[in-house]
């Protein structure tokens, strides 16, 4: 799954929001507890699960690209200079064809909270997952949308 988003920041201010965890806080779903370095190990902490999710830093080459495992998914955000700004493309590599339509709609609400963050506005995504769930599916397929939101992780 890949997603481009325009973003009117420089490649600088986009990063540290996608790697320090003050703004990290924001959007993305979940702390984030490690070195930033290649090769380093990560826990991933969801609010409300007691165990972390364990995954490992692959790439970390500021500020152009990021890239780690997230247990067994592959995460890539790349940060192209476009102008005054950036192009952000951000890519999950999965092997689950039925979480296709979840995972995409929770990096879609994700990226949309980022760009928020980024204005300096609160995110506007409440309501937001059912909606993009149904248009994702119907996209990819039914076979796309069989897996739902983890336990415990029902998106709004």
């Amino acid at each position: 799954m890949r997603l481009v988003r325009r973003l009117p920041h420089p490649p600088e201010k986009v990063w540290r929001a996608i790697t320090e965890p003050e703004h990290l806080a924001a959007w993305f779903p979940s702390r984030v507890e490690g070195p930033r370095e290649a090769g380093a190990e990560l826990l991933f902490h969801f609010e409300g699960v007691d165990e972390p999710m364990p995954g490992r830093m692959i790439v970390y080459d500021p500020p152009r690209l990021l890239e780690f495992d997230w247990a067994g998914d592959l995460l890539r955000f790349e940060l192209r200079p476009d102008g005054a700004g950036t192009e952000l493309v951000f890519s999950d590599t999965f092997d689950e064809l039925g979480k296709a339509a979840r995972d995409t709609t929770g990096w879609h609400v994700c990226l949309d909270a980022l760009a928020s963050h980024l204005e300096g506005e609160p995110p506007q995504v409440a309501g937001r997952f059912r909606e993009l769930m149904d248009a994702y599916t119907e996209r990819f397929g039914p076979e796309a949308g069989t897996i739902g939101p983890p336990e415990g992780m029902q998106p709004e």
